[in-house]
């Protein structure tokens, strides 16, 4: 999806609804309004366009069934979100001075004014005040390695974001400030587009339908769907199926067997090009080529704890101090 030039709809949009006040509402009963519909920061991931979840492991929140996957924790400083949420005000002060444009916070979780699209939510960083041009401003933080995301413009899954936010506001145009490795603001500007804000709300709709009608959606192939999917079915009862008559599962399990054993046959002839190299380098540190290079470096050396040797010699300790490792499924071809 691309944004494109505004098309001025025949009926102006309706104003959002305040669905529920945020300003003193406890984080776990924001992440159970959070979980009565699709909010902006879910778009992507509903209409299956975030690089980091799945629609399956979005199903598994909306459906109550994500007890088991990893949690962000909002005070964790290693986290980005972390400092997301510390950078944010940063990030809008610094807007508002580029800009000249005022902004506040709304503190509120925004629902859709059409009872039939109620389930779409909305929450926003900032409304800007008195600027006929833009009405919202979203606030990002990318670090090193999120910076690449941004070099072609606003990322698609943040463009869908802002979109649902302008579906759900009624509004015209959505600035959206990013600051890039802690040093440059970037000011992207994003313009209501009627056509994509419907074929979002259909695609939204079709995962909704999901949620309701309590049916997972199909795994995608990427971790989050992985993670998803250990989640979902941690356990195994012990019962073997026949899928021997069902063509397109059969057709699945030969092409998967196919895939691995070409994958294995490429592993192979990777480890050889590699020994092939190594064995010219010798002692040597580096290579170099035309088209770039190879190294060879011996990594410093570190200290460990030698658990093994250390319950040989005092085994007790492991009664003492025992620690359970919780099993899990192992996806075997056969």
């Amino acid at each position: 999806m691309h944004t494109q030039t505004l098309q001025h709809p025949s009926n102006k949009p309706r104003p959002a609804l305040r669905l529920v006040g945020t300003k003193q509402l406890p984080r776990e009963d924001w992440l159970a309004v959070r979980k009565q519909g699709i909010g902006s920061s879910d778009a992507a991931a509903a209409v299956g366009l975030n690089p980091y979840k799945s629609q399956l492991e979005l199903w598994l929140e909306k459906t109550g069934r994500d007890t088991s996957l990893p949690k962000l924790d909002p005070q964790d400083e290693d986290s980005p979100a972390y400092w997301g949420n510390i950078l944010e005000p940063i990030v809008a002060t610094h807007y508002s001075r580029r800009s000249g444009h005022r902004v506040r916070r709304i503190n509120a979780v925004l629902q859709h004014p059409d009872p039939k699209l109620a389930w779409m939510l909305a929450n926003i960083d900032r409304e800007v005040i008195g600027a006929p041009e833009v009405q919202i401003l979203e606030c990002k933080t990318a670090g090193i390695n999120g910076a690449r995301l941004w070099k072609e413009g606003v990322p698609e899954y943040v463009q869908l974001q802002v979109m649902h936010q302008l579906a759900v506001t009624g509004k015209q145009a959505a600035d959206v400030a990013v600051l890039l490795g802690g040093q440059h603001l970037e000011v992207h500007r994003i313009e209501r587009d009627e056509s994509m804000i419907a074929r979002l709300i259909d695609l939204e709709r079709l995962f909704w339908d999901y949620v309701v009608s309590d049916t997972p959606p199909q795994a995608d192939g990427t971790a989050s769907a992985d993670a998803a999917l250990r989640c979902l079915y941690p356990e195994d009862n012990g019962q073997t199926l026949d899928f021997s008559q069902q063509t397109e599962l059969a057709s699945t399990y030969l092409e998967l067997k196919a895939v691995r054993q070409r994958i294995a046959q490429q592993e192979t002839r990777e480890a050889q090009l590699k020994q092939v190299l190594q064995q010219a380098m010798g002692e040597a540190t580096r290579a170099e080529f035309a088209e770039g290079y190879i190294s060879w470096k011996k990594s410093k050396d570190s200290l460990g704890l030698d658990v093994e040797q250390m319950l040989k010699d005092k085994p007790y300790l492991q009664a003492r101090y025992p620690k359970i490792k919780t099993g899990s499924r192992r996806f075997l071809i056969g």
